[in-house]
């Protein structure tokens, strides 16, 4: 008996859909909301994927999350603007923040956009590639709850807080770095709890400051940070720009996707960069293609392959778009629970 489950990512993205439409929620915004889960787990994300829409749809039934709110422009300029995500989905704030902000750069050269009182989004990535697809650079910042402690402090306070840069590329796939301020993101290791299994020492300490290799004690504990202090800091200042100036919450302020208590308080901040203002598109996309293709040239230090960043995540969605997405078998048992309350027939597999 295998421990997982083999799913077309058709057949998931639909079931996802429905799932959400029954729960209440219009049909457009459930398939943004699957699309941007579904494209966590073909890209080999899976602690952002599916795994997530159990807890979501839990902190929409404690009444601390909204369905499918109203998402209303409250600030707006030529080259900027804030949006009030309504306690829902920053999924669908998210998309809604980048497309304004691909808009204002179109007419203003650049454009920044704030989201305030929204919730956990998924992969930054998705929203970098929907800025590329426009011939845009992007830059994709959001808030997390107190996960990690400030350098050379003892409780959690900022969160992972990741960060992501989308650049177009020509002929060669374009550059996405999609990445948390800490060692690992704390998705990978709420995962491993979910599937009972262990993580790598060098995640994560434990309440009591000393490394660990069990999930759970790491969630209770601080999760490291990349190159020590500088990237206690650097989280410090996204959250900052994504919960401070959004007017959302103070730092440590944000709720964890688990904690039904209240709202999440989380907020994001996205930016995009009309190529065209520096140099013709095609002209910067060749310059790319050429950087890219002398960084492959290079010698590799270990003799395998050399990646940029997000290609390995694009090999991962097209061989999982062609050959299934598996799930661990503790997903699929939540997800048909899921299903069954809503009067839905099962995940069906490969």
């Amino acid at each position: 008996m295998t421990d997982h489950v083999v799913v077309k990512a058709d057949a998931l993205r639909s079931f996802v859909q429905e799932i959400l439409q029954a729960a209440g929620m219009r049909s457009e915004p459930a398939a943004v909301v699957a699309e941007t889960l579904i494209y966590a787990d073909l890209r080999g994300v899976g602690s952002h994927g599916v795994a997530r829409l159990s807890s979501y749809l839990d902190r929409i039934r404690a009444n601390v999350m909204e369905l499918d709110p109203d998402m209303p422009v409250v600030s707006d300029s030529s080259a900027s603007a804030l949006i009030d995500a309504g306690n829902g989905f920053g999924q669908l704030a998210g998309v809604r923040a980048i497309d304004l902000a691909i808009e204002k750069a179109k007419a203003s050269g650049s454009a920044v956009v704030g989201v305030r009182n929204s919730n956990h989004f998924g992969v930054a990535a998705y929203f970098a590639e929907r800025a590329i697809a426009a011939d845009m650079l992007s830059i994709v910042l959001t808030n997390s709850s107190p996960a990690m402690t400030p350098y050379n402090t003892r409780i959690p306070l900022v969160g992972t807080n990741p960060i992501a840069f989308g650049v177009p590329a020509g002929r060669e796939l374009p550059i996405i770095l999609d990445m948390s301020t800490s060692v690992v993101a704390r998705g990978k290791i709420r995962l491993a709890s979910l599937t009972g299994q262990k993580i790598p020492l060098g995640w994560a300490v434990d309440e009591n400051g000393l490394p660990t290799e069990d999930p759970h004690a790491a969630l209770k504990g601080s999760l490291a940070p990349i190159g020590g202090v500088k990237g206690a800091g650097l989280s410090l200042i996204i959250d900052l720009l994504t919960g401070v100036l959004t007017g959302t919450g103070l730092t440590g302020e944000v709720k964890n996707i688990t904690d039904i208590s209240g709202p999440s308080k989380t907020g994001h901040l996205f930016v995009a960069i009309d190529v065209t203002r520096f140099m013709p598109i095609d002209q910067f996309k060749a310059r790319v293609d050429s950087v890219i293709g002398g960084i492959k040239a290079m010698p590799s230090a270990d003799g395998g392959d050399v990646y940029l960043p997000g290609e390995i995540e694009v090999h991962s969605q097209l061989s999982r778009q062609n050959e299934g997405i598996k799930l661990p078998n503790d997903i699929v048992k939540t997800l048909n629970q899921l299903s069954s309350l809503n009067g839905l027939p099962p995940l069906t597999s490969i």
